[in-house]
């Protein structure tokens, strides 16, 4: 059986051995799991209740939770199996943007897990005439639990409505996080998830009965994808969150997971600790420590390493590289990465450690993935997000703008690419354009394809056209790659690059605050806070010394000629109700950077 519809996935494993543990996540009382039937029967019956509900075929339902769970996948396909569509939220918003998203959408019931969501979903219900009824996923006194709504009643319709449902329907619509301006609903078809789950399924080194960690937020539609491609293939499934992974007593421990999906920060933040851990150590072994670690200097993906080589790296993995691997639980294959560029060093550092990092890219309109380094042929480059899968027609467009040798907006067609933006015909006119009587779809990157193994062409993302600087002096500078370089630095946790219309590039740095008191102690420099240690007269010096490293990596006008320290981490989140600088996803909102520290930004250029 082929899946044309989403919800057919969970009945190929079904047909193919249903297993006992599907979905699970953590309980008072250890790993609760739901198995194949379970989740199939469950789904059902809250389809049943949603019918009872008045939700009907093109009615919006809300989705909302802070961790994955397995009610959340449960929900989903209920949702699907009476036409309905799925609105995923981010648990991280406010009410107001709630009542934005649901207003636009119509949604008429939304789904709530643990915390303030229920709170900050019903404050923005009494702006939202569509809004019929909010359900929770946990008891909370009186309010509505999601076990009561289940039914059997009406599962002979759920069973005729499942039988209309094309593989052209619409299926999800899913708000980006606008780092500008409000939310866009990117209206996806079954079919759109369906082409990338497909093309993804035999490039994921999984297999049936293994088990995978999934944390990342099934919100957005990279996570997502992954669990259809999870579902496919009848892997066990581990709902967590990033709060618990580590650790003795963490879930990578525990689990001891075969496979999961990440975001770069969080690897970034793995090898800060690696790192600070070496730092600790002392005499033969913290020589041996760094010893290892400069072997993963020059490592690419399918080098040969013999005689005195081999030999050096074959007591590394011994001694030091298997420890990593065992801190992970011991059984990651593979870890792919997206939703944001991954240093260079760090791909080259744990693939070199025996736990390969496959980097893709794609777009939540793209649902998502358009390229993706392989695991299992070899088709791995570090630097670039992979070739393009087998569905996609990725083409380099020079027409617009000035760009270097070889770069242009990156261009996609293919049966992954969205309907539009809901209720916005003009964006969604923006971002389309006609070649070669063909129409693709302008995903605003900019971006070159490379050689690479196996005589692939890869594609390298070179900076997001709309982020592009320009200086005074009327040169376009792309902040992404020299802020990635800068990230490779242990003593940096975040950086982004300053400089439009200005006569120089400069960058805001925040440094990495226990990297750095390391380094302060290392160097008998009494540490007393992150807030004073960012004005050290040595502090500044040896990030000077950093930059000047990286400066000649980049062209004259390219390179940073100053900075400045911030004692404050940028988060997707601020508790103290003033907009975060990160996206859920991680990304730089840099028009909120920008107006945040815009003191510090004017003294970089005061005496310009």
């Amino acid at each position: 059986m082929q899946a044309t519809r989403l919800f057919d996935y969970i009945n190929i494993q079904y047909d193919n051995g249903p297993l006992e543990k599907f979905v699970g996540s953590r309980s008072d009382n250890g790993w609760k799991f739901y198995s194949t039937k379970e989740v199939i029967d469950m789904s059902r019956k809250l389809a049943s209740g949603l019918l009872d509900l008045g939700v009907s075929t093109g009615d919006k339902v809300g989705l909302v939770v802070y961790k994955n769970r397995p009610e959340w996948v449960i929900t989903d396909l209920a949702i699907q199996y009476i036409g309905a569509i799925g609105v995923p939220m981010y648990p991280t918003i406010s009410s107001r943007e709630y009542e934005y998203i649901m207003n636009e959408a119509e949604v008429k019931v939304c789904f709530v897990g643990m915390g303030d969501l229920y709170d900050k979903v019903s404050d923005a219900q009494a702006k939202v005439e569509s809004l019929k009824k909010i359900i929770c996923f946990d008891k909370q006194g009186g309010r509505p639990y999601w076990l009561d709504f289940m039914n059997d009643k009406n599962l002979e319709k759920v069973e005729s409505i499942v039988q209309t449902i094309k593989t052209e329907d619409l299926a999800t619509i899913i708000y980006t996080s606008g780092t500008t301006g409000n939310p866009k609903g990117v209206m996806l078809t079954h079919q759109n998830i369906i082409s990338v789950t497909n093309s993804c399924c035999d490039l994921l080194p999984v297999k049936k009965g293994e088990r995978v960690l999934s944390f990342l937020p099934l919100c957005h539609i990279f996570e997502r994808a992954v669990l259809y491609v999870y579902t496919n293939i009848g892997t066990e499934i581990y709902f967590t969150g990033t709060d618990n992974l580590g650790g003795e007593n963490g879930d990578l421990a525990d689990v001891k997971p075969h496979y999961f999906t990440t975001v770069p920060r969080l690897l970034e933040k793995v090898y800060e600790k690696i790192f600070n851990k070496g730092l600790a150590l002392t005499g033969v072994k913290k020589k041996l420590f760094f010893w290892a670690l400069s072997l993963t200097d020059d490592f690419e993906h399918g080098k040969k390493y013999s005689g005195l080589d081999g030999v050096k790296r074959k007591i590394a993995d011994k001694l030091i590289f298997s420890k990593w691997r065992a801190a992970l639980g011991g059984n990651v294959k593979a870890i792919a990465t997206g939703a944001a560029a991954c240093p260079s060093k760090i791909a080259r550092v744990f693939s070199a450690a025996g736990i390969t990092i496959t980097e893709g890219y794609g777009l939540t309109e793209t649902s998502p993935v358009l390229t993706l380094n392989h695991y299992y042929d070899g088709s791995n480059k570090i630097g670039t997000v992979g070739v393009p899968l087998d569905m996609c027609d990725i083409v380099i467009d020079r027409s617009e703008g000035e760009y270097n040798e070889g770069e242009g907006e990156i261009l996609a067609a293919g049966p992954n690419i969205m309907l539009g933006y809901y209720k916005q015909p003009e964006q969604t006119a923006a971002v389309f354009k006609e070649l070669n009587g063909k129409t693709y779809f302008r995903t605003g990157d900019i971006g070159t394809f490379v050689p690479g193994p196996n005589g692939k062409k890869y594609l390298k993302i070179t900076d997001r056209k709309k982020e592009l600087l320009k200086t005074s002096g009327g040169k376009y500078v792309a902040p992404a790659p020299i802020e990635s370089i800068l990230k490779e630095d242990f003593l940096i946790e975040q950086a982004m690059v300053v400089g439009d219309g200005q006569k120089f590039v400069s960058a805001l740095i925040v440094p990495a605050g226990e990297a750095l008191q390391s380094w302060c102690e290392l160097h008998q420099i009494p540490w007393t806070s992150l807030d004073d240690m960012v004005h050290h007269k040595a502090v500044n010096a040896k990030f000077q010394e950093i930059i000047t490293h990286i400066n000649p990596q980049f062209s004259h006008i390219e390179q940073i000629k100053k900075f400045a320290l911030l004692p404050t981490t940028w988060e997707p989140i601020r508790n103290d109700g003033s907009e975060s600088e990160l996206t859920p996803t991680m990304k730089l909102k840099r028009r909120v950077i920008l107006t945040k520290f815009a003191a510090e930004i004017e003294r970089i250029y005061k005496d310009a």
